[in-house]
């Protein structure tokens, strides 16, 4: 009898802390639900704040793999062929567990497609531990609450839900910290620059989107202050410039967002115009500062998608 193939469950390029704890929570779920065959992998490196949350609670960092071609895969935290691993063409996609916008994707058969509009794709997994009842170890519940506290920026995102703070403090229940204190010693963890390769500050969280045709790259940082990211300004815009170049886009940027006071500063490379109608400001040196605007999914990317697609 021939062996079971294993089932990789990934999260996207230049993955985030939602993107890799979703992975190995989704894997672990799977297991405990009787089908052990699936195993949590990652497609970049880790960022300092994932590090953090899997030294914390002792979670062994998954697998990194460079292609998913001729694997079969679930993907967790995305869809668009842009964020996804390398190989996808020559993957069999089974399963799609987000919480982002659904874009163009298509599958030779039909798949679990299950997205939902929640701050995090670990309050959905969560959720399917709860609605089965299926013990979760305290391990697992840690890094879940984590990536929560993570995607929603501490509950301060637009895109935080009631389900999240709900699924937060059940979460909770299993693992006993206080959630406050934790989420912002998870997110000082992130939010030192200095004497980080500029283009490993920006491709940490760096997502490729397009927008009938047009290649927008988007990428974010967190913050406590900006002084270390406005001493390295024309850096970034430098690198942002050569990332748009490279790969054939119309506009590059950088969100670097203060959670302390709760505004972006947007540096960009590339159309500035697309820039000033999306956000009805003027750009000043390849910046604009938005007040009150923490979230890419709910804030950046639909305002800059309604200029694209006219």
């Amino acid at each position: 009898m021939a062996e079971p193939e294993t089932i990789y469950v990934v999260g996207h390029k230049n993955p985030d802390t939602d993107s890799v704890c979703s992975a190995i929570a989704y894997a672990r779920f799977k297991a405990l639900t009787g089908d052990p065959e699936h195993k949590a992998v990652r497609c970049g490196e880790l960022n300092p704040e994932t590090k953090f949350l899997l030294n914390y609670f002792k979670v062994p960092e998954p697998e990194l793999i460079k292609s998913i071609e001729k694997k079969k895969v679930i993907l967790v935290d995305h869809h668009e062929l842009g964020q996804v691993c390398d190989g996808v063409k020559d993957a069999v996609i089974l399963e799609v567990i987000d919480h982002h916008r659904v874009s163009p994707f298509e599958t030779a058969s039909p798949i679990l497609f299950h997205t939902e509009p929640v701050g995090s794709t670990a309050t959905i997994i969560a959720d399917f531990f709860f609605y089965q009842k299926v013990t979760m170890p305290k391990e697992i519940a840690g890094i879940l609450l984590g990536s929560i506290l993570s995607d929603t920026v501490i509950f301060k995102s637009p895109t935080t839900t009631l389900k999240d703070k709900q699924i937060a403090q059940e979460l909770n229940k299993i693992v006993g910290i206080s959630i406050e204190s934790f989420g912002i010693e998870l997110k000082k963890a992130k939010s030192s620059i200095k004497g980080t390769p500029i283009k490993d500050i920006i491709m940490a969280d760096f997502k490729e989107f397009s927008f009938s045709g047009t290649k927008v790259g988007i990428g974010q940082i967190e913050v406590v202050e900006f002084s270390e990211a406005e001493a390295r300004k024309a850096e970034i815009t430098a690198e942002l410039k050569k990332i748009m170049e490279k790969e054939g886009m119309k506009l590059a940027c950088l969100m670097i967002t203060n959670i302390m006071t709760e505004g972006t500063k947007l540096l960009f490379a590339g159309d500035k115009g697309i820039v000033e109608k999306a956000f009805n400001k003027q750009t000043a040196d390849s910046e604009v500062y938005l007040e009150n605007v923490m979230s890419r999914k709910k804030q950046i990317v639909p305002e800059i998608q309604k200029v694209l697609t006219v």
